[in-house]
């Protein structure tokens, strides 16, 4: 049997799962897309009250438009709950909880919270646990206040546990002393003090004053010439790594990295602690130290990492500043490249941490991030501890829509894109971004079990949104921080929506179509979500949907559809129920 959707139907009234369309010809029928064991039919609905309204976009569904990330950092400015649902609102797609500060218990309730809010919006929340990693700092002085170093001045670095004066301070750190080498600048209280080593001995520097300044009690000391041979993870940062492992982060920053070896020293760690076949978090590295450039490092780097942060805190501090920004630019194009998501950070809008509005150029920062192509950036103090968290969100947000609907932005991504891989996956996606294209479709809908196919797809940068759904909450939690990408919130294990969930809605009278198999079901789900993030909004909407059969097969990609909104059975404003 067959029957219009255009002319007869007068709207569609959204539901939480489901299109339902109402006609408007006198004699009425209404239409459902379900999956449940009862057998298709048509039945009529003259008790069914007259609705016109057209498809309603849900109040947030901004939030599923944008393609770039935002990262945001909680603190003592951002706790509460209603804080916290202010800054998802706002635009926030992955909570940052930075063990630097705070208790780990305050983080499990914060962690918590953002949880509950996952489940009012039925929407995946990104969680990433940020390890303080070592931090190196010169000792104490007799004078409190501490001392004013003139420049050309000698100044001695030992590792005398005495008080500091005028002229020496302890360096309670022997791998720094055994790593320099004449001619090696050290940088104090992020770079206000510069020194250079002038004499080596086994328990002391010698130095030469370059830029003078006021040096005081353990202000922490930055080594850009030298690559220290001591763990990235402290006793600290150890015990904080169990307690995320324990609490579930879906995300694991590592700080203070090197060289590659680094990262396989957490992933030891995790794979030791973690049992096999459960889901184990996805590990960043925060790009700081000038050793990560040296020969091939970024390179692998990208490759042992699932993600990497651009910290620019450090990486300004042992590097030149005009440096910055193409070191910026070369870790993007390398994390493009490689098809993992990159993140900008800090000091983005550092004015808001106490101004309602950012500088010009803070913005123009923001807006640069974007250009380059960067997955997410992140906001630190501002949302943290600055007095305007709500503000920083939605400033950074406001950025990125205009950004995006900048035509010179989509020029510079299409010119950025690699050649695909020949594989099977690579050409699924290739074809789904030249469909989407061509069909001018609303979406791609990527089905993946562990998320490889979505992540191919933000690679390729479509000038549509990717809805990714996948069986697992873990597996939808970690692609929330890739570019373009919208993870459906499934119920463990499920493709889909079950009987259950369905029966909870009442809809009187209303006419059910099951689902002949399971890409049935898949391709009536890829709608539904669609439909939930206010993607699409007329069933002649099209989507291109993207599968790998049999289902459950980790890496499979080869099957691609192209679906109306109405569902698989829908087509050119008619659907078939037989």
């Amino acid at each position: 049997m067959r029957y219009s959707t255009s002319g007869i139907f007068a709207g569609i009234v959204c539901l939480p799962s489901a299109f339902a369309f109402t006609p408007s010809a006198s004699r009425h029928f209404s239409f459902q897309l379900a999956s449940t064991k009862s057998s298709p039919k048509l039945t009529p609905t003259s008790s069914i009250p007259f609705q016109t309204t057209v498809a309603t976009v849900p109040k947030v569904a901004q939030r599923w438009r944008k393609s770039t990330k935002q990262l945001v950092t909680l603190g003592p400015a951002s706790s509460t709950p209603e804080m916290i649902e202010k800054l998802f609102l706002a635009g926030a797609d992955v909570f940052r909880l930075n063990f630097s500060h705070g208790s780990q218990e305050q983080k499990k309730e914060l962690l918590m919270t953002i949880r509950e809010i996952e489940e009012k919006y039925s929407h995946p929340i990104g969680i990433l646990g940020d390890l303080q990693g070592p931090k190196l700092r010169v000792g104490e002085f007799s004078n409190p206040d501490g001392e004013l170093l003139i420049k050309g001045q000698e100044f001695t670095l030992d590792l005398d546990a005495a008080k500091g004066d005028a002229t020496r301070v302890q360096l309670p750190h022997p791998e720094i002393i055994k790593a320099s080498e004449v001619g090696h600048t050290l940088m104090v209280d992020d770079g206000k003090v510069r020194l250079t080593v002038i004499e080596t001995g086994d328990d002391y520097l010698k130095c030469s004053v370059d830029v003078s300044g006021k040096i005081s009690n353990r202000k922490g000391v930055n080594t850009p010439d030298s690559i220290l041979k001591i763990s990235p993870l402290t006793p600290k940062d150890r015990s904080d790594l169990d307690y995320m492992l324990s609490i579930g982060v879906d995300w694991i920053a590592l700080s203070f990295v090197q060289r590659p070896e680094d990262i396989e020293e957490i992933r030891e760690l995790i794979d030791a602690k973690v049992p096999e076949g459960s889901f184990k978090p996805c590990v960043m590295a925060k790009i700081e130290k000038p050793s990560c450039f040296d020969g091939d490092n970024l390179e692998r780097l990208v490759d042992l990492c699932d993600g990497i942060m651009v910290a620019r805190g450090d990486l300004g501090v042992e590097c030149k500043p005009e440096d910055v920004p193409i070191l910026q630019k070369t870790i993007v194009d390398e994390c493009r490249h490689q098809g993992k998501p990159v993140v900008v950070a800090t000091q983005m809008l550092e004015s808001m941490i106490s101004a309602p509005t950012p500088t010009r150029a803070e913005a123009s920062d923001v807006a640069t991030a974007i250009y380059d192509g960067a997955d997410a950036i992140m906001l630190s103090a501002e949302s943290a501890a600055g007095e305007y968290p709500e503000e920083s969100v939605a400033m950074q947000q406001r950025i990125i829509n205009r950004v995006e609907s900048d035509r010179h932005y989509r020029k510079y991504l299409d010119a950025t894109i690699d050649l695909p891989q020949k594989t099977p996956t690579d050409a699924m996606i290739v074809a789904a971004r030249q469909i989407s294209s061509t069909i001018n479709a609303k979406g791609i809908v990527c089905f993946s079990l562990t998320g490889s196919t979505v992540r191919r797809a933000s690679q390729k940068r479509p000038p549509v949104p990717i809805m990714a759904l996948c069986p697992f909450k873990e597996t939808a939690r970690q692609l929330v921080l890739s570019w373009g990408v919208y993870p459906d919130l499934p119920k463990a294990g499920s493709y889909g929506y079950t009987v259950e969930e369905e029966e909870v809605l009442d809809y009187d009278e209303a006419v059910v179509e099951r689902a002949t198999d399971d890409l049935d079901l898949v391709l009536r789900n890829s709608c539904r979500a669609a439909l939930k993030k206010g993607l699409v909004s007329d069933p002649n909407d099209l989507l291109v949907v993207t599968a790998g059969l049999p289902f459950g097969t980790p890496g499979a990609a080869n099957l691609i559809r192209v679906v109306p909104a109405a569902g698989p059975t829908c087509w050119d404003g008619t659907c078939r129920v037989d």
